[in-house]
């Protein structure tokens, strides 16, 4: 199904079964979009009726995928680990954050499919991009926040786009006259199927690369500062096609990461992709270069699953912007009201 909406958002085309579905297509579409959601946001200074962006986004995720009580509206379905951070030397050059400071740091992580249905299966390409969130538990009791997710770059650039994009989809049932508002504004954002193009899907959540798709500036001990976009990298690459997926189960990524730690620790390198001048820093959609210099600022070594996992997830908050001195948000106007977003969702699972 993947495959067949990458053709229609890329291409403009679909084989002649899918051009005669788009209800199929467009859901599909919102699907992966949904999980997307908590990534973007936008300014506080923006026109009155876009103050609630981020409660109307959620609305219509509900819409979607209905309300699922206990449940998060976007990558609701997920499982919950621990283990350590250990930061570099090159981090602590980069930033004088507690988190880098070469101490052995608690990290409580989720992983997570995308969407807003708690029983899709892992490998659908529904589920698809997958997020890690990092929690890290400082000395003095205080807490910062990573969340990441497998896309390489975002398909929109605002939260404005985000919920035009939404009530297209809500505007193109099937028999809708052609070009359906779904498809006029996918032609008018040329960065929706390529951004989708770049997710796949995994055969662990231990085998697969995670990208901070929004700017931050770390802040080192003389006061320099270098802006940078977080990736958190496995110890192995390893993508299945769906035909595999389908063969493992329904519940294959969640119930193969227990097993594993079972048999020891899984290890991922925290990085930093570091900006040049020319480098966008505002805008998510804006994939920095490739060839950009990699900086290693630590090692994830995960221990354990959560045993209860079901319930511990329902307390935990990611919040991006939750960071700390050595970490400064950019200029990327997506992080502040990104935290709204996961604040209005955990504010409906928890009533």
């Amino acid at each position: 199904m993947y495959q067949q909406w990458q053709l229609l958002l890329v291409h403009g085309h679909a084989p002649g079964k899918w051009l005669q579905e788009p209800k199929e297509v467009v859901m599909t579409a919102s699907r992966l979009l949904i999980g997307l959601t908590a990534l973007i946001l936008i300014p506080m200074s923006a026109r009155a009726e876009d103050q609630n962006v981020e409660v109307q986004v959620v609305d219509a995720m509900d819409k979607v995928f209905g309300a699922h009580p206990g449940f998060r509206a976007f990558h609701a379905k997920g499982i919950v680990v621990e283990g350590t951070f250990v930061g570099s030397p090159q981090g602590a050059a980069l930033s004088q954050a507690k988190v880098f400071d070469g101490t052995s740091i608690p990290v409580t992580i989720r992983f997570s499919n995308n969407g807003g249905l708690p029983t899709v299966p892992d490998g659908s390409a529904d589920a698809n991009p997958h997020g890690m969130a990092i929690k890290f538990h400082l000395p003095d009791g205080s807490e910062t926040d990573m969340v990441t997710n497998s896309l390489k770059f975002f398909p929109v650039s605002t939260a404005s786009d985000l919920r035009d994009l939404f009530e297209a989809i809500a505007a193109s049932p099937e028999g809708a006259p052609k070009p359906t508002k779904f498809e006029q504004f996918v032609a008018a954002h040329p960065k929706v199927g390529p951004a989708f193009a770049t997710a796949a899907t995994p055969s662990s959540f231990a085998a697969e690369e995670y990208h901070g798709l929004n700017a931050f500036v770390l802040v080192n001990s003389r006061g320099e500062r270098q802006a940078v976009r977080y990736l958190i990298v496995p110890e192995r690459v390893a993508h299945i096609e769906a035909s595999a997926a389908a063969a493992r189960g329904p519940n294959y990524l969640m119930d193969e990461i227990p097993d594993r730690l079972a048999r020891g620790p899984v290890i991922f390198h925290l990085k930093a992709q570091i900006s040049e001048p020319s480098d966008i820093t505002n805008d998510p959609s804006q994939p920095w270069p490739e060839t950009r210099k990699v900086e290693e600022l630590g090692v994830i070594t995960i221990t354990n699953s959560v045993s209860n996992s079901a319930e511990a997830q329902k307390e935990l908050l990611y919040l991006p912007g939750r960071i700390i001195e050595g970490i400064e948000l950019s200029d990327d106007p997506m992080v502040s009201i990104r935290d709204g977003a996961y604040a209005v969702s955990f504010s409906r699972r928890s009533q």
